[in-house]
């Protein structure tokens, strides 16, 4: 008898030990569906060596988790805290789902918590439709499901008991294990473990490593960007430059350097460390030269234009004839690309400081305490130009009532709810046009003047609830060649057509378009076009670029307007090359023919010896030779081209280090450290 009763005891002992190891486990397994869910739903895969980068870390963090959540010695806890933090994860993939379908990338957490509330709440219909959508619907279910499957079982499979005896060392042991064995199959490929360190970018880590180790090395190397000192890699050979001089006629023209006057050896004397390692860097750069088109605007008004989710595809002839005048007779930018990092905002940064916004939508906002001494704003008001800077949406969407008071634009920022109201109809998207026609007469007689407005009308969503689009949807309606998406697309940006199209009419009849400039550069490219969508699944944005888009240059790829009526008295000039957002600012202080060092910024005057180069926050980079993808360690050289692996290495470290670079002026107000130099 007593013998049956040790047999049942460990037959029931047997069994608990058996419920325990499946209660241990269920948290890894749990993070390793929902990995897998968040994958097939975002990226569609691929199914390649990356999932095994995935499940090992899942594993390892399923562990923990088991661990966290039996610390306590009463069971009730111990399983309340357990379900919480799987409803919250499961909250979080989905959240982070959607994020993903409305902006065609994994925003990490600075742009989430910043800017990325800002878009949610401000286009908050759009985000409802979305989550109930029937797709919306399916993955959250999807996401939650194992949330569920673990309630209706986990009375009897989880009592949820605190840890004991060997277990703390044997759970310990296997987080280390599977933790570690993460690590070390990464470190096998050379590629991967450059996108796991010296190549971070969020996006890349959530796609290879997973959503999880994503938020991980985000929360990592937003700590070391405050503790630990920045680096920069040592360069085996300089930048490489184009160095033969210009030449009119039989007679040279060696041109001066666009550089100043920097003592950084007496900098260096009073410098932070981080301060005196971005002095080091800048000291080393080769200034690029002045040419033949410094100061060709000097004197010149300007006019530049934000133009949200604008393309080079909007440009046609018969149906937006004065864009494609100021794209053709102007400078013609055939190469150029709109690094897509941080929504909006992220766009505009680009566009205004010629940096990537390094801390995602927080990059905006954290130059609102800054003096912002190197922007076009603060450089044509020392030279007692009349500034203002317009918006028809929301002032104070991304904190712009902040940051675009600080821009140097001396008559400050306007946006509807402090004055652009009165011009401009309450309706989404609000009217390029009706903007204009406000505010031209506040500056068309106050030369010179600088003006900058950032628009409205080509906001998505793509549909008959578009305002703009339902105002010009008889102008593309008969475009078979698009479906009605990407037409409903070209009929929100009609409005800017018209408003283009009063400008430069306003601008002709006042006798001043020769001696004004107009620059046109997009915010990012039309995400909303395929609203609900990842890359390689963008089928609008294919029919609307009229290849299938399935890389993120190939994505970014638009169009930059530079345009003077002065222009028009000669043939256009073509630039060729690759080109970017971040070569806007150094362009146009050349063109304004403004005093500036060429060292201090991460793009080139496209018209200068310096040699030409895109790169984006994915550490992807393309030049004359070839374009590099950061993920998969590839380099697809142009037709006819071949380089050498050390020339693939080098420009790869340049990139690193520009990258680096425009983290470490954003951290210290770097700019205005080096510029005050100059003024005692």
């Amino acid at each position: 008898m007593a013998g049956q009763k040790k047999l049942e005891r460990e037959k029931k002992q047997r069994a608990e030990q058996r419920l325990r190891v499946i209660a241990a486990c269920f948290p890894s397994v749990f993070l390793c569906v929902e990995e897998l869910l968040f994958k097939w739903s975002t990226l569609n895969g691929p199914w390649d060596i990356t999932i095994l980068f995935t499940m090992l870390f899942s594993v390892s963090y399923g562990i923990l988790l088991f661990v966290i959540t039996s610390l306590s010695k009463k069971r009730w806890i111990n399983r309340t805290v357990r379900i919480f933090l799987m409803i919250l994860l499961a909250a979080c993939y989905s959240a982070y789902y959607f994020i993903y379908k409305t902006f065609k990338m994994f925003y990490d957490l600075r742009t989430v918590f910043s800017g990325g509330t800002d878009a949610l709440t401000g286009f908050t219909d759009d985000a409802v439709k979305m989550v109930f959508s029937r797709t919306g619907l399916i993955h959250i279910g999807l996401f939650f499901l194992p949330v569920l499957i673990y309630l209706l079982v986990s009375r009897k499979m989880d009592k949820g008991e605190r840890l004991s005896g060997m277990e703390p060392f044997v759970l310990g042991a296997s987080f280390i294990l599977f933790y570690v064995g993460g690590v070390l199959a990464i470190s096998f490929s050379h590629v991967m473990f450059g996108v796991y360190t010296t190549e971070y970018s969020f996006q890349t880590a959530v796609s290879d490593f997973g959503f999880l180790t994503g938020i991980r090395l985000d929360a990592e190397h937003m700590l070391n960007r405050t503790e630990a000192p920045m680096e920069f890699e040592v360069m085996d050979v300089a930048e490489d430059e184009t160095e033969q001089p210009e030449e009119t006629g039989s007679q040279p023209v060696v041109y001066d350097d666009n550089v100043l006057d920097i003592d950084f050896e007496a900098l260096y004397e009073t410098d932070t460390a981080l301060e005196k390692t971005l002095d080091s860097y800048v000291a080393e750069q080769i200034p690029s030269r002045k040419n033949e088109y410094t100061g060709l605007f000097a004197g010149k008004n300007l006019i530049f234009i934000s133009a949200e989710a604008f393309s080079a595809e909007v440009i046609d002839p018969q149906r937006t004839p004065v864009l494609y005048r100021l794209a053709e007779k102007g400078f013609r930018f055939t190469d150029y690309y709109q690094p897509a990092s941080a929504g909006t905002t992220g766009g505009e940064y680009e566009n205004i400081f010629g940096l990537l916004p390094t801390e995602g939508g927080s990059s905006f906002k954290i130059t609102s305490n800054f003096h912002n001494d190197m922007i076009m704003g603060s450089q044509l008001n020392k030279k007692g130009y009349n500034g203002w800077a317009f918006h028809n949406n929301d002032y104070m969407f991304y904190d712009r009532h902040i940051t675009h008071n600080n821009l140097g634009y001396s008559n400050g920022f306007m946006g509807y709810g402090n004055g652009m109201e009165e011009f401009v109809e309450n309706q989404f998207p609000e009217s390029d046009l009706e903007m204009m026609e406000g505010t031209v007469d506040m500056y068309i007689d106050q030369q010179p003047f600088n003006v900058y407005y950032m628009s409205v009308s080509g906001h998505s969503l793509y549909n008959p609830s578009n305002k703009m689009s339902a105002k010009h949807w008889d102008e593309v309606k008969d475009l078979d060649q698009y479906n009605d998406s990407v037409k409903y697309y070209l009929a929100a940006n009609m409005e800017l057509e018209d408003a283009l199209s009063y400008l430069v009419d306003r601008l002709e009849k006042a006798g001043i378009a020769d001696n004004t400039v107009i620059v046109i550069a997009a915010d990012h490219f039309p995400y909303g076009l395929d609203y609900g969508e990842g890359l390689g699944e963008s089928d609008n944005l294919s029919n609307l670029y009229g290849y299938e888009v399935t890389d993120y240059l190939d994505r970014d790829h638009n169009r930059l307007i530079i345009w003077s009526g002065c222009l028009e008295k000669n043939d256009p000039v073509t630039i060729d090359t690759p080109t970017s957002s971040l070569d806007i600012l150094p362009t146009l202080l050349n063109l304004f023919g403004i005093e500036w060092d060429s060292r201090l910024l991460p793009g080139r005057d496209v018209f200068s010896n310096r040699a030409p180069l895109v790169f984006t926050l994915n550490y992807d980079w393309k030049t004359e030779r070839g374009r590099f993808y950061a993920a998969s360690g590839t380099f697809v050289p142009n037709e006819g081209i071949t380089v050498t692996d050390s020339y693939i290495e080098t420009m790869r470290k340049i990139v690193r280090n520009k990258i680096s670079y425009c983290r470490g002026v954003l951290q210290n107000d770097y700019f205005h450290h080096v510029l005050s130099s100059l003024e005692g």
